[in-house]
């Protein structure tokens, strides 16, 4: 679920940042692994990605609620099932989604 790994990443950000807090470590000019400042920031980053899914779920279900599920918003045309299957937000056919 993207809620539950957005709760786990939002935690795995706290604690890097806790874990940093008191530390005077140069990570920065460290040869060997990654900087606290880039698992700070890889972490964010898929925390926004997880954020986004969460709203793009919450607009399909409003689609459905509206019975606008499955009609591409740029044609009118049925979303194919397997589309839906593979990606339940989709608002695109995959013809619109080629054309852009």
């Amino acid at each position: 679920m993207a809620s539950a790994r957005l709760e786990s990443l939002r935690a795995q950000y706290r604690e890097i940042v806790a874990a940093s807090q008191w530390s005077t470590d140069d990570d920065e000019h460290d040869p060997e692994g990654s900087t606290i400042a880039f698992e700070r920031a890889t972490v964010a980053s898929l925390a926004r990605d997880a954020e986004n899914e969460i709203r793009e779920l919450d607009a399909a279900t409003e689609r459905v609620n509206t019975g606008t599920y499955g009609s591409c918003e740029r044609c009118g045309r049925v979303i194919a099932e397997p589309r839906l299957a593979a990606l339940p937000a989709a608002v695109r056919c995959i013809d619109c989604v080629r054309v852009r």
